[in-house]
């Protein structure tokens, strides 16, 4: 659901205030983006496959099936999160939400709920408020 323009404002508003007093973790923040955070995930589901390796090969070593089981589960795991990291990181230059379909469907949304805002405005002053 996207952000009323007065939501807009307030939201411009306090993040220029945090520019104002604390611009050190505004930037810190800044940097911290949806691309950020799935590569850093993809990277840690990468070292968990390895561990997951690690722990597979130990249980052949030792004997110890259930070692062995619990290795290839990690893998598994590991494997499919970084996956599902790889495929939902955004490109370069792309917006993360999905593109032109999604402000197409933001602009009508955002017309239908304009359209309802009103609505509610105008039973408001019917009724004195």
């Amino acid at each position: 659901m996207p952000l009323s323009e007065h939501e807009q404002r307030m939201l411009e508003q306090m993040e220029r205030a945090l520019y104002a007093e604390d611009p050190k973790f505004a930037t810190a923040l800044e940097g911290s983006g949806l691309r950020t955070y799935t590569r850093r995930r993809v990277y840690q589901a990468v070292a968990g496959f390895l561990v997951g390796i690690a722990l597979l090969m130990a249980g052949m070593v030792a004997k110890q099936v259930w070692l062995s089981v619990v290795g290839f589960l990690v893998m598994l795991g590991c494997a499919v999160l970084a996956v599902t990291g790889w495929r939902k990181a955004p490109k370069p230059g792309e917006q993360p939400a999905g593109g032109q379909q999604a402000s197409r469907q933001g602009r009508t949304k955002r017309s239908m709920m304009d359209r309802i805002e009103q609505r509610w405005q105008r039973r408001r002053d019917e009724q004195g408020h």
